[in-house]
């Protein structure tokens, strides 16, 4: 019997899971294995880290796989996606394929079914696939120029609006709480940290965001408003692409900032009701480690259809 590895290689963390073709057998979570966050060093340690506490879980030795697929946030670009599976190549010896998160969400999500998966993690994208087949996405692109609603845009649109409320002589307690999340002194500290190069963790910010939202402070709010408003209109594009007419559309969401952020949550469910009312939530939690399983028995299995 076929043993497999998935992996989802997120911004936030590292999710490996080895599994057989009727269930898994072992976990491991670590901490990011992004590239462009963490650097090379760091990736293949969370890797290495996460392959290992799964296969020991499974009681398996990572020489013991016979196939591996990968979500990786970022696969579009194709240096970190070599990298990546030079990473991985480390411990596991077979074909490894490498597909975006975002389809590895997907298939948990949904399996082959049609329907959307809005992530706001780390990063954000909305991907949906119709009954024909045919997929399109929309956001994704990286968080200087998208990624709308995640928490790195959170963690960013929060530190401008802390400036702005300075410049207007205005107050928010944003301020105090970043001041004490980055162990900075004032606003020129906070301004000079946020336009430094490598740039800090701006998603690091979104629980000082959440709690000064649930404290009242009308600044916080209204950023995980045009948060969850923003990841409505990603969905609704891609609603809107992929279904000419409506009818009922199955969305799903995943990612900390969705999961975790009632306000944004609401707000996105409203937003994308009131322009597409047939659409039917499903916010159960998905793993979307567990979509790169599906993928590795469904290729398993053709593999061995074939053999």
């Amino acid at each position: 019997m076929p043993i497999l590895l998935g992996l989802d290689v997120g911004g936030s963390k590292t999710e490996a899971a080895i599994a057989d073709q009727e269930k898994v057998l072992g976990r491991g979570t670590t901490e990011s294995s992004k590239l462009s966050r963490v650097g090379e060093y760091c990736a293949g340690r969370a890797l290495n880290a996460a392959i290992r506490q799964a296969c020991m879980e499974a009681h398996v030795q990572p020489e013991d796989i016979t196939g591996c697929v990968v979500g990786l946030a970022g696969a579009s670009r194709q240096k970190d996606v070599d990298m990546v599976r030079a990473l991985v190549r480390r411990l596991v010896v077979v074909p490894i394929e490498i597909v975006s998160d975002a389809v590895v969400a997907h298939r948990a999500a949904f399996d082959e079914a049609p329907g959307v998966i809005v992530i706001a993690g780390t990063g954000s994208v909305a991907y949906g696939r119709n009954q024909h087949g045919i997929v399109a996405r929309a956001g994704g692109w990286g968080p200087v120029v998208s990624d709308q609603g995640s928490g790195e845009w959170i963690g960013r649109h929060a530190i401008s609006a802390i400036l702005r409320t300075i410049d207007n002589a205005q107050g928010t307690a944003l301020m105090q709480a970043v001041l004490a999340d980055w162990q900075l002194e004032d606003a020129e500290d906070i301004a000079r940290l946020a336009n430094s190069i490598p740039p800090p963790d701006f998603a690091s910010l979104v629980p000082s965001v959440l709690h000064a939202a649930h404290e009242g402070d009308a600044v916080a709010r209204d950023l995980l408003t045009r948060a969850g408003t923003e990841l409505a209109g990603m969905c609704t594009t891609v609603i809107g692409r992929l279904w000419s007419s409506p009818q009922p559309v199955r969305v799903a969401i995943g990612g900390g900032v969705l999961n975790n952020a009632p306000v944004v949550r609401d707000v996105f469910k409203n937003s994308v009701t009131a322009s597409q009312p047939q659409v039917v939530f499903s916010f159960g939690h998905v793993r979307p480690v567990d979509g790169a399983v599906t993928i590795a028995r469904r290729k398993a299995a053709t593999t061995a259809a074939h053999a």
